[in-house]
């Protein structure tokens, strides 16, 4: 936790104290609702005041451990969600223990409704908090942690975006320092830019800096050494802001490795806990439909060889997570050498934007153009999902010729796990031309969660049946 931040010790008192209540109102409810053994009030008593004192330290030590007070860690609401119901069972799991070792007796439906009501309260508070703080703002113009940036280019712009979001734990952003004169003066989001960086020193104490944020250029190298070395008398804390985002698929993470600091740049996005559990969800999902489709698969197999001549089956290199190549399935749906017969239909548009995919595609067979609309000749990749090298929501895969013409901020797609249907799947198909749907693939990378996984499959059924922008 961090003690300077006025919103992480105000939700750490509240968060404790929604502790103690649900412990309480969950006795209460024990005693009221009519479930479990037979008992009347009197014999679920309330629990001496010690047994709150271990309720307060076991959530205390499960939300300090689960980092919900690290605003780098709960940005966004399904990330402080997780977190917060994962820290609710550890600190259950380990009251569970102390009372056990204190041979203190406690009713399990006690126990468990104390459980549930402490996590909904805590998890109303934090939607009041996020409620309050973006319709008013973070008000107190003193308290908090009061940040310099040096530097005024793209780099600090960056620097001042993500500070932004970060408002409502109490970072507020005093201003830029720069060497370039016409920058000196100006006002960038939302922020002065107060002088020359020499001016460093004057500058942190005139405005009771407490962070120093270091977005100057890679080239820059003894220049910030420089401003190091002058601030390491004052009390302020430093951070280097590296000029290695443009090389990262979406973000760089810092790792101490044998004492050596790395960055690494090309990480999954999807790591973790929620990534077991993607992929626990994708094996369960697709061998459950694998074995309950086993017939309509078989019988579209005959169907595409009675119509026409070559295998049911086609296999395609596609690229996957980070750039790796896979082989995948597909139900045939086109002529044999379809490529080589009408290499037209795979033109660049006057937008640079590859269309491979048309209505009044000749090469397509009437079984192809059954399976597509209703994206049968899709359900082979169930394999590929088994087999971990898709997951069932994801960006769709695409051709290596493809993404080798793709600029480096569209290749952030392939942070993630590609995908059976996606966020563009679902908002648009074939209907809109492919290079121009990787904002929502973004959409999808930047927004991950099991939740928003749900959301897709869901409106994935209802277009699919619809057969919207399929051909």
């Amino acid at each position: 936790m961090r003690p300077h931040s006025p919103l992480s010790r105000r939700l750490f008192l509240l968060d404790l104290a929604m502790a103690a209540v649900g412990f309480h109102l969950g006795t209460l409810v024990r005693q009221t609702l009519p479930w479990g053994f037979a008992a009347l009030s009197s014999d679920i008593p309330f629990p001496p005041l010690m047994v709150y004192g271990m309720v307060i330290f076991s959530w205390s030590v499960a939300l300090l451990v689960q980092g919900v007070y690290e605003p780098e860690r709960v940005v966004r609401w399904h990330q402080e969600t997780t977190r917060l119901i994962t820290a609710s069972l550890m600190a259950t799991i380990l009251l569970a223990g102390v009372l056990y070792l204190t041979r203190t007796e406690l009713s399990r439906l006690q126990f468990g409704y104390a459980l549930v009501i402490t996590l909904v309260l805590l998890l109303a508070v934090r939607y009041v908090v996020r409620t309050w703080h973006r319709l008013l703002g973070f008000r107190d113009q003193q308290a908090g942690i009061r940040i310099l940036v040096i530097g005024a280019g793209e780099l600090a712009e960056q620097a001042a975006t993500v500070l932004a979001t970060y408002k409502r734990w109490g970072y507020r952003l005093i201003g830029f320092l720069d060497d370039d004169a016409e920058t000196v003066g100006r006002t960038i989001s939302s922020a002065p830019t107060l002088g020359r960086i020499d001016a460093v020193e004057e500058i942190v104490k005139q405005h009771d800096i407490g962070d120093v944020w270091i977005a100057l250029p890679v080239q820059a190298h003894e220049q910030v050494r420089s401003v190091v070395k002058r601030l390491a008398a004052l009390p302020v804390r430093v951070h280097i802001v590296p000029d290695y985002f443009p090389l990262a698929l979406i973000s760089a993470t810092p790792r101490d490795f044998g004492g050596l600091p790395v960055i690494a740049l090309r990480d999954p996005v999807i790591v973790g806990m929620p990534r077991h559990v993607k992929r626990a969800f994708d094996i369960l999902v697709s061998l459950s439909v694998l074995v309950l489709t086993a017939p309509i698969l078989a019988i579209v197999m005959a169907l595409i060889r009675l119509d026409s001549s070559g295998p049911a089956m086609f296999r395609q290199d596609r690229v996957g997570e980070n750039g790796r190549i896979f082989r995948m399935f597909k139900f045939r749906t086109m002529v044999v050498a379809a490529e080589e017969l009408d290499r037209h239909f795979e033109q660049e548009t006057d937008l640079t934007a590859i269309h491979h995919k048309r209505r009044s595609d000749p090469r397509v067979t009437r079984v192809g153009r059954l399976l597509r609309r209703y994206s049968l000749d899709e359900l082979p990749q169930l394999f590929n999902v088994f087999l971990g090298e898709m997951s069932l929501v994801g960006p769709r895969p695409e051709l290596p010729w493809l993404v080798a013409k793709y600029d480096s901020w569209q290749r952030q797609r392939l942070a993630v796990p590609q995908g059976m249907t996606g966020w563009w799947q679902v908002t648009g198909r074939s209907d809109k031309p492919m290079h121009l749907h990787t904002d929502e693939d973004l959409y999808y990378v930047y927004n991950y969660s099991l939740w928003l996984d749900l959301q897709i499959l869901a409106k994935t059924i209802r277009v699919v049946v619809k057969g919207k922008g399929a051909f």
